[in-house]
């Protein structure tokens, strides 16, 4: 429903939705006051409420959903990755799993990501043995490397 509301913003690039939260990008102030009339007119159009507890305006920069949002960028929030760096290598198959699913998350943010996790995936197969290799040992430090 939220796509279909606002199917012109997002196409343009500005606006990003999850779920029910809004995120604008603007470049300036006054394209921001203009961006936000936009989504406001929408929201009064198809009556939709807003709660002002979860309204944050203005801000140049903001945490969202595990990421770093500034003007029309998308980085990783550092915090989020922090306890998952200090982890010791995964042990086990159902360790590994969750490594590569949270590292997934952020894939366009790590450069060959399907490259490097390829190993990792393999030997989280059923009928795989979990084996560390040199190879796969050297692809989650690069994968860890890349969230930092």
């Amino acid at each position: 429903m939220m796509n279909t509301i606002f199917h012109t913003e997002l196409s343009e690039g500005w606006l990003i939705i999850y779920i029910d939260d809004i995120i604008i990008g603007s470049d300036s102030w006054s394209f921001h006051l203009e961006r936000l009339a936009r989504v406001l007119q929408k929201v009064a159009e198809v009556n939709m409420k807003i709660s002002l507890k979860k309204c944050n305006f203005g801000f140049e920069e903001l945490k969202a959903l595990g990421h770093v949002v500034s003007g029309l960028s998308l980085g990783i929030d550092k915090n989020k990755v922090a306890a998952v760096l200090l982890k010791p290598i995964p042990q086990n198959k159902k360790e590994m799993m969750s490594f590569l699913g949270f590292s997934s998350y952020y894939r366009q943010h790590l450069k060959d990501f399907a490259i490097l996790a390829k190993s990792l995936y393999r030997i989280c197969d059923q009928q795989t043995l979990f084996e560390r290799t040199q190879e796969r040992i050297k692809a989650y430090e690069k994968i860890k490397q890349a969230l930092t």
